[in-house]
């Protein structure tokens, strides 16, 4: 291992971790500020600059698509490439992006901009950084430390992610209180945008020569592990198919219809279920450790899939409530632990196509489940789509229970 992680690592870095690490999740938070505000300001910027919704619903395409690509492409020759390289280019492309979006108006040009770049419209992180980090996080600390590692991975980008989302209100305060129009104050939020992926460029600088693989091969990015890599795809692509069905615009918009919720009241709902979501994810590490990996991802999302089912048929707003936060308590351990064992299954030189190819087309499904969500929700106040949406995702776990209990990650293989 190489020099320890400075000052983040007794209070937050689990035991061990290199400095690297410290990088990487430094990194990781930077842009997912940028991505938290972007994701909210992007439509209002788009609206300002006077598209139309269709020409809005292209862009928005173009980058859920050109992200998807460019996370392929990074992850399928991450195996012959520096990756220091690619997340050095990869942060040039989002200093590019930013300054794209602030400078151009014009349709067809931007919409080339949202193609090749790097925005999320999720704000989540199906980025073309992904794959790469999540190929070289493991290497930062032991094998069971790994799961520990991919918590707080995980919890950096939520919470800062939602700290952005916070500060899309600063456009408004701008146009309010100096000369600048609204339009100017959003691309100043695009011009800061382009400057985290400067800061972000200069924090990859600091990654030692020992992140980089022993040998870089020439062969397939997947090889032995190819067939498991893309049964997990499909499963995991079910459960964010399923999740497609309660995204939380149409979750806030059934308890808008079946309870009168207030928006303020949401608001406060919403942050309180996130928060939860958040840090439950940090006891997943001592949980896979008494139990393995797969059941951590089984046994705490299959009872939160089952709340989920149970909302729609609580008579009152307080008990729906209940069971929501009960659920969000425990619908999110299974993302540190879903990482980990993936990363942990496969070999060194797959790690970054096994995170492109079970990532991006579960970013993918997602997008499938809104519409007919939302077609459920315009003939009922019921709340069909949290029931669908439970019953899917544990069809997925009681599949990945049957299918992978018995494949181990290293650190479980000598167990009983």
């Amino acid at each position: 291992m190489e020099a320890r992680a400075g000052w983040w690592r007794p209070r937050f870095l689990p035991e061990g971790a290199t400095a690297d690490a410290t990088v990487l999740l430094r990194a990781r938070g930077i842009r997912a500020f940028g991505d938290g505000f972007v994701s909210v300001l992007l439509p209002l910027h788009l609206t300002t600059i006077g598209f139309s919704e269709l020409r809005i619903g292209a862009v928005a395409t173009a980058t859920l698509l050109g992200s998807a690509a460019l996370t392929l492409l990074a992850g399928f020759r991450a195996h012959s490439w520096r990756r220091q390289a690619l997340l050095a280019r990869a942060s040039v492309l989002m200093i590019a992006t930013g300054l794209g979006f602030a400078l151009v108006h014009d349709f067809w040009p931007l919409l080339v901009v949202a193609c090749l770049g790097t925005l999320n419209p999720s704000a989540g992180d199906a980025s073309v950084f992904l794959p790469i980090e999540q190929a070289l996080l493991p290497g930062t600390v032991a094998p069971r430390q790994r799961t520990a590692l991919f918590a707080r991975y995980s919890l950096v980008g939520s919470l800062v992610a939602a700290v952005g989302a916070l500060c899309a209100g600063v456009p408004g305060l701008l146009a309010r209180y100096t000369p600048l129009t609204l339009s100017q104050a959003l691309d100043v939020m695009f011009v800061l945008y382009a400057l985290l992926g400067l800061i972000a460029l200069w924090q990859y600088r600091g990654l030692s020569a020992a992140i980089e693989p022993v040998e870089r091969a020439p062969g397939p990015p997947l090889g032995p592990s190819k067939r498991m890599v893309y049964t997990l795809a499909a499963l995991f692509s079910l459960d964010s198919f399923a999740g497609g069905f309660v995204i939380q615009s149409l979750l806030a918009l059934w308890l808008f219809q079946r309870f009168d919720l207030q928006v303020t009241t949401a608001g406060t709902i919403f942050f309180w279920m996130g928060l939860l979501a958040a840090f439950s994810q940090l006891a997943a590490p001592r949980l896979a450790a008494r139990i393995g990996l797969i059941e951590t991802m089984v046994f705490t999302h299959l009872p939160a899939n089952l709340f989920l089912i149970l909302v729609p048929f609580m008579p009152n707003l307080p008990l729906a409530l209940l069971f929501l936060l009960l659920r969000s308590a425990l619908s999110q351990m299974d993302v540190p632990a879903r990482t980990s064992y993936v990363m942990a299954v496969v070999t060194p030189a797959e790690r970054a196509a096994a995170a492109s190819v079970t990532n991006v087309p579960r970013a993918l499904a997602t997008a499938a489940g809104p519409l007919p969500a939302g077609l459920l929700l315009s003939v009922s106040t019921f709340g069909w789509p949290l029931v669908i949406c439970g019953a899917l995702k544990a069809t997925y776990d009681i599949l990945l229970l049957v299918m992978f209990r018995a494949v181990r990650p290293p650190e479980e293989a000598d167990e009983p």
